[in-house]
């Protein structure tokens, strides 16, 4: 990673990300996802597939999350990648985190991994996840 800048489609997407985030709104995200995009949870080993699956995650966890904020933004050197760290409240415990979020050269995410630390930050958000949507995740696992 390094200061590389992101081609025009990647960050435009970037651009719409972050303006949802602040506006409190991800009502445009399917938008910018790939049909095939993966999510790839801090609390699963394996990856949940589709813009369906990647869609329920994020705009379930943006409800979970308070007082989110984003705080650096980084770029691989072919510009495609983005890491994106935040801090964030899940009840009582406070968390940070960092968003990896891969864009194909048409702007589209194609990969969306999230990382959390310390474990009671992690533990408090997999607990609200699995009340809110742990029956409906199973469906978007990847096969074995």
């Amino acid at each position: 990673m390094s200061g590389a800048q992101h081609p025009p489609a990647v960050a435009a997407t970037l651009a719409s990300w972050h303006r949802m985030i602040t506006a409190g709104e991800l009502g445009g995200l399917p938008a910018l996802l790939h049909p095939d995009a993966t999510f790839r949870s801090p609390m699963a080993f394996k990856p949940y597939a589709s813009a369906k699956a990647v869609n329920l995650i994020l705009t379930t966890v943006f409800g979970v999350f308070e007082d989110f904020v984003y705080h650096r933004e980084l770029a691989s050197d072919d510009g495609l990648s983005a890491v994106l760290e935040f801090s964030a409240r899940v009840g009582d415990k406070q968390l940070k985190g960092i968003d990896l979020i891969r864009v194909d050269a048409e702007g589209r995410i194609t990969d969306f991994e999230v990382m959390i630390r310390p474990l009671s930050g992690l533990q408090a958000l997999g607990e609200q996840m699995g009340q809110r949507i742990g029956p409906l995740l199973a469906a978007f696992k990847t096969p074995s």
